[in-house]
Protein backbone atom coordinates (compact mmCIF):
# COMPACT_ATOMS: atom_id res chain seq x y z
CA UNK A 1 0.00 0.00 0.00
CA UNK A 2 1.39 3.75 -0.51
CA UNK A 3 2.67 4.99 2.69
CA UNK A 4 0.34 8.11 1.81
CA UNK A 5 -2.55 5.80 1.90
CA UNK A 6 -1.49 3.88 5.22
CA UNK A 7 -3.03 4.41 9.00
CA UNK A 8 -0.55 6.04 10.26
CA UNK A 9 0.10 8.36 7.58
CA UNK A 10 -3.42 9.21 8.17
CA UNK A 11 -3.45 9.35 11.55
CA UNK A 12 -0.50 11.50 11.72
CA UNK A 13 -1.41 14.17 8.70
CA UNK A 14 -4.96 14.64 11.29
CA UNK A 15 -2.82 14.63 14.09
CA UNK A 16 -0.95 17.99 12.06
CA UNK A 17 -3.62 19.57 10.53
CA UNK A 18 -5.73 19.86 13.36
CA UNK A 19 -3.64 21.89 15.58
CA UNK A 20 -3.43 24.01 12.48
CA UNK A 21 -7.52 24.21 12.17
CA UNK A 22 -7.80 25.03 16.01
CA UNK A 23 -5.25 27.99 15.18
CA UNK A 24 -7.01 29.16 11.72
CA UNK A 25 -10.32 28.87 14.25
CA UNK A 26 -9.54 30.52 17.09
CA UNK A 27 -11.12 34.01 17.49
CA UNK A 28 -9.61 37.00 19.90
CA UNK A 29 -12.14 36.11 23.24
CA UNK A 30 -12.17 40.18 23.26
CA UNK A 31 -13.53 40.97 20.25
CA UNK A 32 -16.96 39.08 21.74
CA UNK A 33 -16.86 41.95 24.53
CA UNK A 34 -16.23 44.65 22.11
CA UNK A 35 -18.81 44.02 19.54
CA UNK A 36 -21.38 43.46 21.85
CA UNK A 37 -21.73 39.65 21.18
CA UNK A 38 -24.49 37.86 22.68
CA UNK A 39 -23.08 34.71 22.93
CA UNK A 40 -24.63 32.00 23.11
CA UNK A 41 -28.26 34.37 21.99
CA UNK A 42 -28.00 35.58 25.82
CA UNK A 43 -27.06 39.54 27.15
CA UNK A 44 -24.23 39.78 30.29
CA UNK A 45 -26.95 39.08 32.60
CA UNK A 46 -27.34 35.25 31.27
CA UNK A 47 -31.14 36.47 30.07
CA UNK A 48 -31.84 35.21 26.54
CA UNK A 49 -31.91 37.51 23.66
CA UNK A 50 -36.01 37.67 22.31
CA UNK A 51 -35.64 36.25 18.79
CA UNK A 52 -39.35 35.36 18.58
CA UNK A 53 -42.97 34.76 20.19
CA UNK A 54 -45.01 31.71 21.25
CA UNK A 55 -47.98 30.82 23.08
CA UNK A 56 -47.13 27.20 23.53
CA UNK A 57 -45.25 27.70 26.91
CA UNK A 58 -44.13 30.09 29.06
CA UNK A 59 -40.86 30.17 31.40
CA UNK A 60 -41.37 32.22 34.72
CA UNK A 61 -38.36 32.76 37.02
CA UNK A 62 -38.45 36.43 38.10
CA UNK A 63 -40.48 39.45 38.85
CA UNK A 64 -39.43 42.62 38.59
CA UNK A 65 -39.48 45.64 41.19
CA UNK A 66 -38.45 49.21 40.34
CA UNK A 67 -37.04 47.65 37.04
CA UNK A 68 -35.17 45.21 39.10
CA UNK A 69 -35.15 41.80 37.79
CA UNK A 70 -35.63 39.63 41.49
CA UNK A 71 -35.69 35.46 41.16
CA UNK A 72 -38.75 33.88 42.37
CA UNK A 73 -39.66 30.22 42.48
CA UNK A 74 -39.93 28.85 39.27
CA UNK A 75 -43.20 28.41 37.10
CA UNK A 76 -43.99 26.38 33.70
CA UNK A 77 -46.92 26.95 31.73
CA UNK A 78 -48.34 24.85 28.99
CA UNK A 79 -50.77 27.31 26.57
CA UNK A 80 -51.31 28.90 29.94
CA UNK A 81 -51.96 26.26 32.46
CA UNK A 82 -49.59 25.84 35.54
CA UNK A 83 -47.55 22.63 34.83
CA UNK A 84 -48.46 21.69 38.64
CA UNK A 85 -52.07 22.51 38.29
CA UNK A 86 -51.92 20.26 35.18
CA UNK A 87 -50.06 17.64 37.10
CA UNK A 88 -52.56 17.81 40.08
CA UNK A 89 -55.57 17.75 37.48
CA UNK A 90 -54.84 14.01 36.15
CA UNK A 91 -53.65 12.21 39.77
CA UNK A 92 -56.81 13.74 41.40
CA UNK A 93 -58.69 11.26 38.46
CA UNK A 94 -56.40 8.56 38.78
CA UNK A 95 -55.25 8.93 35.42
CA UNK A 96 -52.57 8.95 32.53
CA UNK A 97 -51.76 12.77 31.35
CA UNK A 98 -49.03 12.97 28.98
CA UNK A 99 -51.89 12.39 26.15
CA UNK A 100 -54.00 15.36 27.59
CA UNK A 101 -50.75 17.40 27.00
CA UNK A 102 -50.13 16.48 23.90
CA UNK A 103 -53.29 17.58 23.24
CA UNK A 104 -53.10 20.79 25.04
CA UNK A 105 -49.56 21.89 23.56
CA UNK A 106 -50.79 21.36 19.51
CA UNK A 107 -54.42 22.37 19.90
CA UNK A 108 -54.14 25.08 22.70
CA UNK A 109 -56.68 23.89 25.08
CA UNK A 110 -57.33 20.92 27.32
CA UNK A 111 -59.90 18.11 25.71
CA UNK A 112 -62.66 16.84 26.69
CA UNK A 113 -63.59 12.91 27.23
CA UNK A 114 -64.65 12.65 23.77
CA UNK A 115 -61.51 14.97 21.97
CA UNK A 116 -59.29 13.02 24.64
CA UNK A 117 -60.30 9.56 23.43
CA UNK A 118 -60.02 10.76 19.47
CA UNK A 119 -56.44 11.86 20.14
CA UNK A 120 -55.93 8.28 21.85
CA UNK A 121 -57.16 6.54 18.90
CA UNK A 122 -54.98 8.32 16.20
CA UNK A 123 -52.21 7.73 18.15
CA UNK A 124 -52.90 3.63 18.56
CA UNK A 125 -53.55 3.68 14.89
CA UNK A 126 -50.33 5.43 13.86
CA UNK A 127 -48.24 3.19 16.40
CA UNK A 128 -50.10 -0.06 13.84
CA UNK A 129 -48.76 2.20 10.54
CA UNK A 130 -45.36 1.18 10.87
CA UNK A 131 -44.38 -0.26 7.47
CA UNK A 132 -43.74 -3.84 8.16
CA UNK A 133 -40.25 -4.05 6.73
CA UNK A 134 -39.03 -1.14 8.80
CA UNK A 135 -38.08 -2.83 11.69
CA UNK A 136 -36.28 -5.71 9.77
CA UNK A 137 -34.87 -2.90 7.21
CA UNK A 138 -33.97 -0.13 9.28
CA UNK A 139 -33.68 -1.02 12.81
CA UNK A 140 -32.36 -4.58 12.63
CA UNK A 141 -30.22 -4.13 9.29
CA UNK A 142 -27.90 -1.13 11.54
CA UNK A 143 -28.27 -1.24 14.82
CA UNK A 144 -26.73 1.68 16.82
CA UNK A 145 -25.04 1.95 20.04
CA UNK A 146 -26.47 5.31 20.40
CA UNK A 147 -29.95 5.56 20.14
CA UNK A 148 -30.29 9.29 19.42
CA UNK A 149 -28.47 8.84 16.43
CA UNK A 150 -30.74 5.69 15.58
CA UNK A 151 -33.73 7.54 16.71
CA UNK A 152 -32.65 10.22 14.25
CA UNK A 153 -31.54 7.89 11.69
CA UNK A 154 -35.70 6.43 11.79
CA UNK A 155 -36.82 9.72 12.05
CA UNK A 156 -35.46 10.75 8.51
CA UNK A 157 -35.97 7.15 6.66
CA UNK A 158 -39.86 7.60 7.61
CA UNK A 159 -39.50 10.31 4.62
CA UNK A 160 -39.09 7.83 2.23
CA UNK A 161 -42.16 6.23 3.21
CA UNK A 162 -44.66 8.97 3.24
CA UNK A 163 -46.12 10.04 0.24
CA UNK A 164 -46.88 13.64 0.73
CA UNK A 165 -43.42 14.17 2.78
CA UNK A 166 -43.13 17.84 1.28
CA UNK A 167 -46.36 18.73 2.09
CA UNK A 168 -46.63 21.48 4.38
CA UNK A 169 -49.87 22.44 5.26
CA UNK A 170 -51.00 22.67 8.41
CA UNK A 171 -53.10 18.91 7.77
CA UNK A 172 -50.58 17.18 6.69
CA UNK A 173 -47.81 18.30 9.11
CA UNK A 174 -50.38 17.14 11.97
CA UNK A 175 -50.53 14.19 10.47
CA UNK A 176 -46.47 13.76 10.40
CA UNK A 177 -46.11 15.03 14.12
CA UNK A 178 -49.21 12.75 15.47
CA UNK A 179 -47.22 9.79 13.86
CA UNK A 180 -43.59 11.10 15.47
CA UNK A 181 -45.27 11.34 18.65
CA UNK A 182 -47.07 7.61 18.18
CA UNK A 183 -43.58 6.20 16.64
CA UNK A 184 -40.84 7.48 19.34
CA UNK A 185 -41.43 4.92 21.74
CA UNK A 186 -41.30 2.22 19.15
CA UNK A 187 -38.52 3.92 17.22
CA UNK A 188 -36.33 3.90 21.08
CA UNK A 189 -37.27 1.08 22.79
CA UNK A 190 -37.06 -1.62 19.32
CA UNK A 191 -33.36 0.10 18.47
CA UNK A 192 -32.38 -0.41 22.07
CA UNK A 193 -33.27 -4.22 21.85
CA UNK A 194 -31.37 -4.36 18.11
CA UNK A 195 -28.40 -2.84 19.62
CA UNK A 196 -28.58 -5.21 22.48
CA UNK A 197 -28.99 -8.35 20.15
CA UNK A 198 -26.21 -7.24 17.87
CA UNK A 199 -23.66 -5.41 20.17
CA UNK A 200 -23.91 -7.15 23.76
CA UNK A 201 -25.37 -10.76 22.14
CA UNK A 202 -28.35 -10.77 24.52
CA UNK A 203 -31.98 -12.09 23.57
CA UNK A 204 -33.88 -10.17 21.56
CA UNK A 205 -37.69 -9.82 21.42
CA UNK A 206 -40.20 -6.96 20.52
CA UNK A 207 -43.70 -6.75 22.20
CA UNK A 208 -45.93 -4.59 19.77
CA UNK A 209 -47.63 -2.41 21.47
CA UNK A 210 -50.91 -2.55 23.13
CA UNK A 211 -53.89 0.08 22.01
CA UNK A 212 -55.05 0.28 24.86
CA UNK A 213 -52.21 1.23 26.88
CA UNK A 214 -50.89 4.94 27.69
CA UNK A 215 -47.65 5.45 25.99
CA UNK A 216 -46.04 5.34 29.38
CA UNK A 217 -47.38 1.71 29.35
CA UNK A 218 -46.61 0.93 26.21
CA UNK A 219 -42.59 1.81 27.35
CA UNK A 220 -42.30 -0.07 29.84
CA UNK A 221 -44.81 -3.36 28.75
CA UNK A 222 -42.29 -2.98 25.30
CA UNK A 223 -39.19 -2.63 27.04
CA UNK A 224 -39.18 -5.35 29.55
CA UNK A 225 -38.58 -8.90 28.29
CA UNK A 226 -41.85 -9.69 31.03
CA UNK A 227 -44.19 -7.19 30.36
CA UNK A 228 -44.89 -6.27 33.33
CA UNK A 229 -45.17 -3.18 35.72
CA UNK A 230 -46.76 -1.64 38.72
CA UNK A 231 -49.15 1.11 38.44
CA UNK A 232 -46.81 3.47 40.42
CA UNK A 233 -43.88 2.61 37.85
CA UNK A 234 -46.39 3.87 35.04
CA UNK A 235 -47.42 6.97 36.59
CA UNK A 236 -44.04 8.42 37.16
CA UNK A 237 -42.85 7.51 33.58
CA UNK A 238 -45.85 9.42 32.59
CA UNK A 239 -45.31 12.58 34.94
CA UNK A 240 -41.69 12.41 33.74
CA UNK A 241 -42.89 12.90 30.03
CA UNK A 242 -45.77 15.41 30.65
CA UNK A 243 -42.64 16.98 32.26
CA UNK A 244 -40.24 17.19 29.74
CA UNK A 245 -42.99 17.85 26.99
CA UNK A 246 -42.37 21.56 26.37
CA UNK A 247 -40.01 24.35 27.90
CA UNK A 248 -40.48 27.11 26.07
CA UNK A 249 -38.93 27.76 22.64
CA UNK A 250 -35.64 29.35 23.48
CA UNK A 251 -33.99 25.94 24.31
CA UNK A 252 -31.59 24.68 22.32
CA UNK A 253 -33.49 21.83 20.55
CA UNK A 254 -37.01 23.79 19.73
CA UNK A 255 -35.35 26.60 18.35
CA UNK A 256 -33.10 24.34 16.29
CA UNK A 257 -36.65 22.98 15.36
CA UNK A 258 -38.11 26.61 14.81
CA UNK A 259 -34.29 27.87 12.86
CA UNK A 260 -35.22 24.50 10.47
CA UNK A 261 -38.81 24.83 10.03
CA UNK A 262 -38.47 28.17 9.54
CA UNK A 263 -36.44 27.63 5.52
CA UNK A 264 -39.73 25.75 4.76
CA UNK A 265 -38.52 21.99 5.11
CA UNK A 266 -40.28 19.01 5.63
CA UNK A 267 -41.00 17.85 9.33
CA UNK A 268 -38.66 14.73 9.12
CA UNK A 269 -35.57 17.19 8.59
CA UNK A 270 -37.19 19.44 11.20
CA UNK A 271 -37.09 17.02 13.80
CA UNK A 272 -34.16 15.00 13.11
CA UNK A 273 -32.43 18.57 13.52
CA UNK A 274 -33.87 18.81 17.05
CA UNK A 275 -32.82 15.47 18.23
CA UNK A 276 -29.33 16.10 17.38
CA UNK A 277 -29.39 19.35 19.37
CA UNK A 278 -31.05 17.29 22.34
CA UNK A 279 -28.59 14.58 22.08
CA UNK A 280 -26.06 17.02 23.34
CA UNK A 281 -24.71 16.47 27.25
CA UNK A 282 -25.10 20.09 26.94
CA UNK A 283 -28.99 19.81 27.17
CA UNK A 284 -30.32 16.30 27.15
CA UNK A 285 -27.91 14.35 27.36
CA UNK A 286 -27.33 15.56 31.02
CA UNK A 287 -29.54 13.17 32.68
CA UNK A 288 -27.20 10.53 31.83
CA UNK A 289 -24.30 12.22 33.33
CA UNK A 290 -25.97 12.95 36.45
CA UNK A 291 -26.36 9.45 37.17
CA UNK A 292 -22.58 8.48 35.98
CA UNK A 293 -21.63 10.83 38.44
CA UNK A 294 -24.10 9.55 41.38
CA UNK A 295 -22.52 6.48 40.31
CA UNK A 296 -18.86 7.19 41.27
CA UNK A 297 -20.15 9.25 44.03
CA UNK A 298 -21.65 6.04 45.67
CA UNK A 299 -18.69 4.25 45.01
CA UNK A 300 -16.06 6.90 46.38
CA UNK A 301 -18.34 8.52 49.77
CA UNK A 302 -18.55 5.78 52.34
CA UNK A 303 -21.46 7.44 54.68
CA UNK A 304 -23.70 8.60 52.39
CA UNK A 305 -25.18 10.22 55.39
CA UNK A 306 -22.11 12.16 56.14
CA UNK A 307 -22.69 15.35 54.90
CA UNK A 308 -18.64 16.43 54.97
CA UNK A 309 -18.05 13.29 53.47
CA UNK A 310 -20.16 14.52 50.82
CA UNK A 311 -19.53 17.89 51.05
CA UNK A 312 -16.15 17.48 50.18
CA UNK A 313 -16.49 15.08 47.14
CA UNK A 314 -18.69 18.00 46.11
CA UNK A 315 -15.69 20.54 46.33
CA UNK A 316 -13.31 18.03 44.47
CA UNK A 317 -15.81 17.90 41.55
CA UNK A 318 -16.00 21.52 41.23
CA UNK A 319 -11.96 21.88 41.26
CA UNK A 320 -11.95 19.21 38.65
CA UNK A 321 -10.73 16.18 40.79
CA UNK A 322 -13.09 13.64 40.72
CA UNK A 323 -15.79 12.25 37.92
CA UNK A 324 -15.04 13.66 34.56
CA UNK A 325 -12.81 16.71 35.99
CA UNK A 326 -15.49 19.09 34.16
CA UNK A 327 -16.07 21.56 37.47
CA UNK A 328 -19.39 20.81 37.07
CA UNK A 329 -21.98 19.11 39.49
CA UNK A 330 -24.24 17.52 36.94
CA UNK A 331 -27.77 18.44 37.24
CA UNK A 332 -27.47 21.48 39.48
CA UNK A 333 -28.40 25.24 37.85
CA UNK A 334 -30.57 26.29 34.75
CA UNK A 335 -30.10 29.00 32.31
CA UNK A 336 -33.70 29.94 33.37
CA UNK A 337 -34.10 29.06 36.37
CA UNK A 338 -32.34 30.05 40.07
CA UNK A 339 -34.24 29.30 43.16
CA UNK A 340 -36.18 26.33 42.13
CA UNK A 341 -37.05 24.14 38.88
CA UNK A 342 -40.92 23.76 39.04
CA UNK A 343 -40.21 20.14 36.75
CA UNK A 344 -38.01 19.10 39.59
CA UNK A 345 -39.81 20.20 42.38
CA UNK A 346 -42.90 18.38 40.72
CA UNK A 347 -40.70 14.89 39.75
CA UNK A 348 -39.57 15.07 43.72
CA UNK A 349 -42.67 14.23 45.50
CA UNK A 350 -42.82 10.80 43.77
CA UNK A 351 -39.31 9.90 43.88
CA UNK A 352 -39.76 9.07 47.31
CA UNK A 353 -42.59 7.30 46.60
CA UNK A 354 -40.92 5.08 43.63
CA UNK A 355 -37.64 4.93 46.69
CA UNK A 356 -39.89 3.45 48.68
CA UNK A 357 -41.50 0.46 46.62
CA UNK A 358 -37.51 -0.27 45.04
CA UNK A 359 -35.50 -0.39 48.37
CA UNK A 360 -34.08 2.31 47.19
CA UNK A 361 -34.12 4.77 50.48
CA UNK A 362 -30.33 5.42 50.93
CA UNK A 363 -29.80 6.75 47.32
CA UNK A 364 -33.01 9.25 47.36
CA UNK A 365 -31.71 10.31 50.84
CA UNK A 366 -28.17 10.58 49.54
CA UNK A 367 -29.45 12.71 46.12
CA UNK A 368 -31.77 14.91 48.67
CA UNK A 369 -28.32 15.67 50.57
CA UNK A 370 -26.76 16.55 47.54
CA UNK A 371 -29.63 18.97 46.86
CA UNK A 372 -29.26 20.24 50.26
CA UNK A 373 -25.39 20.68 49.96
CA UNK A 374 -24.67 21.85 46.30
CA UNK A 375 -25.49 25.20 45.96
CA UNK A 376 -23.94 26.02 49.25
CA UNK A 377 -20.88 24.30 47.92
CA UNK A 378 -21.05 26.40 44.67
CA UNK A 379 -21.29 29.89 46.66
CA UNK A 380 -18.39 29.12 48.65
CA UNK A 381 -16.69 27.90 45.52
CA UNK A 382 -17.47 29.77 42.95
CA UNK A 383 -18.61 33.04 44.56
CA UNK A 384 -22.06 32.71 43.12
CA UNK A 385 -25.13 33.77 44.71
CA UNK A 386 -27.46 34.63 42.59
CA UNK A 387 -28.93 30.97 43.52
CA UNK A 388 -28.76 27.45 42.06
CA UNK A 389 -30.75 24.52 42.47
CA UNK A 390 -31.37 21.18 41.12
CA UNK A 391 -33.03 21.04 37.43
CA UNK A 392 -35.26 18.05 36.48
CA UNK A 393 -32.22 15.67 34.92
CA UNK A 394 -30.77 16.10 38.77
CA UNK A 395 -33.84 13.60 39.69
CA UNK A 396 -34.98 12.17 35.95
CA UNK A 397 -31.74 9.61 35.94
CA UNK A 398 -32.75 8.73 39.45
CA UNK A 399 -36.51 7.91 38.88
CA UNK A 400 -35.01 5.97 35.01
CA UNK A 401 -32.90 3.83 37.05
CA UNK A 402 -35.41 2.98 39.68
CA UNK A 403 -37.60 1.85 36.39
CA UNK A 404 -34.58 -0.27 35.76
CA UNK A 405 -34.52 1.85 32.57
CA UNK A 406 -31.09 1.38 31.08
CA UNK A 407 -28.52 4.35 30.51
CA UNK A 408 -29.12 4.55 26.83
CA UNK A 409 -32.58 5.25 26.93
CA UNK A 410 -32.56 8.21 29.13
CA UNK A 411 -31.79 10.59 26.50
CA UNK A 412 -34.44 9.35 24.33
CA UNK A 413 -37.26 8.91 26.48
CA UNK A 414 -36.27 12.80 26.97
CA UNK A 415 -37.01 12.95 23.70
CA UNK A 416 -40.47 10.90 23.44
CA UNK A 417 -41.59 13.80 25.45
CA UNK A 418 -40.22 16.83 23.73
CA UNK A 419 -41.67 15.62 20.33
CA UNK A 420 -44.97 16.68 21.93
CA UNK A 421 -43.80 19.94 21.89
CA UNK A 422 -41.54 20.54 19.21
CA UNK A 423 -44.30 19.30 16.80
CA UNK A 424 -45.88 22.36 18.50
CA UNK A 425 -43.79 24.67 17.91
CA UNK A 426 -43.40 23.32 14.41
CA UNK A 427 -46.94 24.12 13.73
CA UNK A 428 -46.79 27.70 14.81
CA UNK A 429 -43.52 28.21 13.19
CA UNK A 430 -45.88 27.63 9.84
CA UNK A 431 -48.85 28.62 10.87
CA UNK A 432 -47.08 32.23 11.49
CA UNK A 433 -45.39 32.10 8.04
CA UNK A 434 -42.22 34.36 9.51
CA UNK A 435 -39.17 34.87 8.08
CA UNK A 436 -36.30 32.39 7.80
CA UNK A 437 -34.14 32.92 10.59
CA UNK A 438 -31.04 34.44 10.09
CA UNK A 439 -29.19 36.22 12.74
CA UNK A 440 -25.84 38.33 12.09
CA UNK A 441 -22.18 37.39 12.11
CA UNK A 442 -19.85 39.83 12.16
CA UNK A 443 -16.32 39.00 10.34
CA UNK A 444 -13.32 40.00 12.10
CA UNK A 445 -11.00 38.28 9.58
CA UNK A 446 -8.25 39.94 7.94
CA UNK A 447 -8.32 40.55 4.42
CA UNK A 448 -5.42 38.83 2.66
CA UNK A 449 -4.07 38.22 -1.27
CA UNK A 450 -4.76 35.76 -3.41
CA UNK A 451 -1.06 33.79 -3.62
CA UNK A 452 -0.39 31.53 -6.42
CA UNK A 453 0.72 27.96 -5.51
CA UNK A 454 3.96 28.01 -6.77
CA UNK A 455 4.75 30.85 -4.82
CA UNK A 456 3.44 29.43 -1.60
CA UNK A 457 5.98 28.82 1.26
CA UNK A 458 5.06 26.13 4.04
CA UNK A 459 3.47 22.73 3.41
CA UNK A 460 2.38 20.03 5.28
CA UNK A 461 5.90 20.20 7.84
CA UNK A 462 3.60 21.81 10.45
Amino acid sequence: MNDKLSAGYRNDWLHRMASVCEESSTIDSTLFEKYEVKRGLRDLNGQGVLTGLTEVSEIHSYTVVDREMIPCEGKLFYQGIDIEEIVEGFLAEKRFGFEEVIYLLLFGKLPDEKELDGLKDMLAYYRQSLPTSFVRDIIMKAPSTDLMNMLGRSVLTLYSYDDHADDISTENVLRQCLQLVALFPMFSVYGYHAACYFHEESSFFLHPPKPEYSTAENILHMLRADSKFTALEAKILDIALVLHAEHGGGNNSTFTDHVVTSSGTDTYAAISAALGSLKGPRHGGANKKVSLMFEEMKRQVKNWSDEEEVRSYLVALLNRQAFDKSGLIYGMGHAVYSISDPRAKTLRRFVKKLAEEKGMQKEFELYRLVEKLAPQVIADERHIYKGVSANIDFYSGLVYSMLEIPLEMYTPIFAIGRIAGWSAHRLEELVNAGKIIRPAYKAVGKHKPYVPLCERMGGEDV
